[in-house]
């Protein structure tokens, strides 16, 4: 999340005031002593996952056995090294929807928890990027690379920032987007703060990605910019107002337009706890419930980062498990939370090799102990984390 100068001077001041600090996420809970226990397989070898309990987006199915074979859900046990699992429950590897990479520990503190692949919302430069890609038993990553911004923003002062990424009309729209997709941007990013971007501007740049074949983000933290969010057609709008909650009619527009939402509750909660004038996590906790009864697409994303200048900063994987409880209290089901952070994640991106435990697609998988089904905090409990058919192993210093 960005804040405006506004709300910047307003942190400081508070923050002289009363020395407040970023709001803290519970950490994951220690693996049980029950279930599966590790042993040496090499990345190679075929792996039958015996007596395990599979979550297939609906229900937590009686146990059965999970090949993983290449790096991907395969079909025969024939050759595999067994693992009896214990009765311990298998998820789809997570997905958190709104981070910002740091560096390659980014990577191991995601596959630690269990999140498999990481969606960054806004990274510079491309080198950083490209780096992060492709590391064999670690999360995989997609990237905004770097997002659009008005003149003047916290953004454009920022030392390197691309000067073609700072807009101030919507005549730079084509080339930002261009420029974006030289440098291997997946989605395109769009901060729409007060004041900010013009109207014309955003729809330039929507209208610009979307011929360039690329899903059009959009970051929008008060009804009256995610109104402009909409009216732009944008694909997805991270975060929600806390201004006020948004309205049943709001809310139905995200249905109308088949804009996606990824309301980021857990950055939401940390603001909502600073005392900012107008920044009340109560709107954005009912702007979620809006968005649910009307019917709209919901992802999990926490906003996790380690950006100079930003008091809220949730830390990478174990937030996601928090972000799933706060999703709860919003009102979704234990079922539609975990698809959050699975399937509908996947199928809302494009990535249809993952998000589902289904024959043919990637090994990203998160072997818990207990029912997330009747306690969402069970997938706190991570036993064992496979990132592309690879198990994960916790990085020593």
């Amino acid at each position: 999340m960005c804040i405006n100068h506004s709300n910047r001077r307003d942190f400081l001041k508070t923050a002289a005031a009363v020395g407040v600090a970023a709001a803290a996420v519970p950490a994951l809970a220690a693996p049980a002593s029950a279930g599966a226990q590790k042993s040496a397989v090499s990345a190679h070898d075929k792996i039958a996952l015996t007596n395990v309990r599979i979550f297939d987006g609906d229900r937590v199915t009686s146990p059965r056995t999970v090949i993983i074979d290449n790096g991907r859900i395969g079909l025969s046990a024939l050759g595999a090294h067994r693992i009896d699992c214990g009765g311990a429950v298998l998820l789809p590897g997570l997905t958190d929807a709104h981070v910002h990479m740091r560096d390659v520990n980014t990577l191991h503190a995601l596959a630690g928890s269990g999140v498999t692949t990481g969606l960054d919302m806004a990274s510079f430069p491309p080198s950083l990027v490209d780096s992060l890609r492709g590391l064999t038993g670690l999360t995989d990553i997609r990237s905004a690379g770097t997002p659009a911004v008005a003149p003047g923003s916290p953004q454009s002062q920022i030392p390197g920032f691309p000067a073609d990424a700072v807009l101030t009309g919507p005549e730079g729209a084509t080339q930002f987007v261009r420029s974006r997709v030289t440098e291997g941007s997946d989605y395109i990013k769009i901060i729409i703060d007060e004041p900010g971007l013009t109207p014309d501007t955003i729809k330039a740049v929507t209208t610009a990605a979307h011929l360039s074949g690329k899903l059009v983000m959009a970051h929008a933290t008060s009804t009256a910019t995610v109104v402009r969010a909409l009216d732009a057609g944008v694909d997805m709008i991270h975060h929600v107002p806390m201004d006020s909650a948004l309205s049943a009619s709001v809310a139905a527009r995200y249905v109308s337009s088949g804009t996606v939402a990824v309301p980021t509750l857990t950055m939401m909660e940390g603001f909502g706890k600073l005392g900012i004038p107008g920044m009340d996590y109560a709107a954005a906790e009912g702007s979620v419930t809006a968005l649910r009864r009307a019917g709209a697409r919901i992802l999990a994303g926490t906003d996790s980062n380690l950006t100079p200048g930003i008091p809220v900063q949730p830390p990478y994987g174990i937030s996601l498990h928090h972000e799933l409880e706060l999703l709860v209290r919003a009102g979704l089901t234990n079922c539609e939370a975990l698809r959050a952070a699975t399937s509908l994640s996947a199928q809302a991106f494009g990535l249809r090799d993952r998000g589902a435990i289904r024959i043919g697609n990637r090994a990203d998988l998160v072997l818990i102990d207990g029912d997330p089904l009747t306690d969402i905090t069970a997938t706190r409990a991570v036993q064992r984390v496979w990132a592309g058919g690879i198990e994960y192993t916790p990085i020593t210093t």
